[in-house]
């Protein structure tokens, strides 16, 4: 295995109050974004209408392409770059009795009769039904808290009832500051996002699986007199350090160039990955290992104070 640390002995558990500081910060920050925007922007899966690609001669402009639209009457569309100054993505609100097929045809001839846009063409037109928006937004939100109750479940019973708890605590945590980084950047919710956002909860778990497994097996073996839990956590922390770091940087890297060159349809996707390869490697540190330590502390501060109360007595 290639080592890019030798024998390293940083204080990662030791610095842990200023990570829950700055954890915080980040979540409520990402909270707040959230609660201003009104909740997160779904994507046209989950919402319900119709997406109409359109691919101009010369690039247009928006305010040409709203006001040809605002002659159909159909309601307020979103009108979006898509990567090329020329290629536009616009979606229209569900319209009742009015089928896509009659949408394409009216948005076409809405285009058609602004001369200023120039000749252009359709290039694809998507319709997703309202009962399949609300269908798909439940089994989002059931696959996330499914795959965190089955996380708690297997590390429960993997480590201990605290590893499996903490774990959760920590994925959770970097599920809020990756919605929180969509909200903020204005970026919708979609099927490829809710993608990204089941691997990084696999990332992260897989990361603190390896800090505890090697907590685990360093405990098994003669632990030197006088050596906290907390010391012992910060040395499993230590030794997993270059795995955690090539397994990161090998990740980060793959998403980097598939948000800043693999265009408009992958961005979404890879900024999620982009942001929860970040904060996934610092939740197994600061949040779940972390966590750990001070329940364990905390356990055992009581166990110690029940003993001197019997002993008293």
């Amino acid at each position: 295995m290639i080592e890019l640390f030798k024998n390293p002995n940083y204080d990662f558990i030791g610095k842990r109050k200023w990570a829950y500081i700055l954890s915080a910060v980040f979540t409520l920050i990402g909270l707040g974004a959230l609660a201003y925007h009104g909740g997160l922007r779904y994507d046209l899966d989950f919402t319900g209408g119709t997406l109409i690609q359109v691919q101009f001669e010369k690039p247009p402009t928006v305010a040409a392409i709203r006001k040809s639209l605002g002659t159909i009457h159909l309601g307020e569309s979103v009108i979006q770059e898509f990567g090329d100054n020329r290629e536009y993505i616009i979606r229209m609100p569900l319209v009742e009795n009015v089928s896509s097929d009659e949408i394409s045809r009216r948005v076409q001839s809405a285009l058609a009769a602004e001369s200023s846009l120039g000749k252009f063409e359709i290039r694809r037109v998507e319709f997703v039904g309202p009962q399949v928006g609300r269908e798909l937004q439940l089994q989002a939100v059931y696959l996330v808290l499914g795959g965190l109750v089955w996380i708690a479940i297997y590390l429960a019973w993997r480590f201990d009832l605290r590893g499996g708890v903490a774990a959760v605590v920590a994925v959770f945590h970097d599920v809020i500051v990756c919605l929180g980084a969509l909200s903020l950047t204005n970026r919708e919710f979609s099927l490829p996002v809710l993608a990204a956002l089941l691997t990084i909860i696999g990332y992260s778990v897989n990361d603190t699986i390896v800090a505890y497994d090697r907590l685990r097996e360093n405990r098994g073996k003669s632990v030197p007199r006088g050596r906290t839990f907390a010391q012992q956590m910060n040395d499993a922390v230590n030794q997993t350090l270059s795995r955690t770091i090539l397994t990161s940087l090998t990740t980060f890297f793959s998403a980097s160039v598939l948000l800043f060159f693999g265009g408009k349809t992958l961005e979404d996707f890879a900024f999620v990955l982009f942001v929860g390869v970040i904060t996934g490697t610092y939740s197994t540190t600061y949040i779940a290992a972390a966590l750990v330590v001070d329940w364990t502390n905390h356990v055992e501060g009581r166990l110690r104070r029940g003993k001197k109360a019997v002993a008293k007595a």
